[in-house]
Formats: structure tokens, sequence, C-alpha cells
């Protein structure tokens, strides 16, 4: 670990501010340049099969860190066509955070990401993409998951373990039936559970 026992404890938290901040006022400059070596094949001319051989060992840089710059550059300058000052202002972090969503939005919903990403705080940021996804997360969930879930759940409460001592325990059960009866147990009980969801989903929409 790098310690320069020289500097107090403030000097080494104004100098870790210092660096960030010569990150955040070059990355988008760094994420161009880096965009058109790897669009303009600079590498090969470099004698590199791949970019992210090049990148690795030319700048000692992850190539992941790399394809985040470029990405980055090419979303919200490129695509986006957004100011310079108004991204760097933004920050790489923030940027990063909202990307997903970015790329996925239309125009408009673009905007209301990059403004928001612009007036919160990253810990607000950070929180509020938090609950988007577990709401996403609960959306996408079929009445199968949930079931799965109930019962995952109620099985772990009532021996008092984990899901790994759980599965261990399915495991001694199971090791010993018949499985052809199981399986055609399992079958008759599927065949009930989605004739149900049927009759369900015709009932609420009539």
């Amino acid at each position: 670990m790098w310690q320069n026992e020289e500097m107090s404890i403030e000097e080494k938290l104004k100098a870790a501010v210092n660096l960030k901040n010569q990150m955040e006022n070059s990355f988008i400059s760094l994420g161009q340049l880096l965009s058109e070596m790897k669009r303009y094949k600079i590498y090969v001319q470099r004698g590199y099969k791949t970019f992210n051989e090049f990148v690795e060992n030319e700048f000692n840089m992850a190539s992941s860190f790399a394809s985040k710059l470029i990405s980055t550059f090419e979303l919200y300058i490129e695509n986006l066509d957004k100011d310079e000052i108004t991204v760097q202002t933004i920050g790489l972090d923030k940027l990063n955070m909202i990307k997903p969503f970015v790329k996925q939005a239309n125009f408009m919903e673009a905007e209301e990401w990059i403004t928001k990403a612009s007036e919160m705080p990253t810990a607000q940021l950070r929180e509020e993409i938090k609950e988007i996804r577990e709401i996403k997360s609960r959306n996408k969930k079929t009445m199968k998951d949930v079931l799965t879930e109930q019962f995952l759940e109620r099985m772990v409460t009532f021996f008092n373990c984990g899901r790994k001592e759980l599965n261990f325990k399915l495991a001694l059960f199971f090791q010993d039936q018949d499985l052809e009866e199981v399986r055609n147990v399992i079958r008759d009980k599927q065949h009930n559970f989605e004739a149900d969801q049927i009759k369900a989903t015709e009932g609420n929409e009539e």
C-alpha cells in the first residue's frame, strides 16, 4: 500500500481531492482520444491485436475503465450533443450511474435524467436509482417467481437455516425418492398452477 509519512492526513486528503479534480477535468478529453484511437484502429498500427491490450500496455489503464470513458464521451457528447462543461460539471461517477437509464430513454427522459444528476448529490442519486431498480425487479417477477420465493422463505424459516443448508436438506430428502413419481406429481401440480393463472388473468380482463 502506498504511503508517504511526510504528508499529514490533511495534506493527503487535499492531494486526493486535487487528483480527483484533475480526473474530472480531463475525462471527456481522454474519452474522446480513446474513442478515436479505437475507431481508427490506432492499436493495430502499434502492433496490438486488440484495443484492450493496447490500453493496458500503453497507458497502464484497465480496459474496463477505458471503456467507461469511451462510452461516456460517445453517449453524452456525440449522441446527445451535450456541451462539455455541463458533462464535466456532473462528473464521471454520476454520469455512469445514470448511463443505463439514459441509453434506454427517449430524448425527453434522457434530459430529465441529466438534469437530475446535475442537481442531486451523489448519495441521493444513488439511493433513487436503487429504489427504481428494486421496483423494476419486483414488477418483472412472475407468479412462479413469487411462489418460489415464498416457499423458500417458509422453508428457511421452518428449518431455521440459510439457503445453502436448505439445499443440502432438500438433497437429503430427494436422494431416496422415486424421481419418476416426483416428476409426475410436479407435472400435475404445475398444470394446475398454470391453469389457475390463466383463469385469474381472464378474470382480470373481464
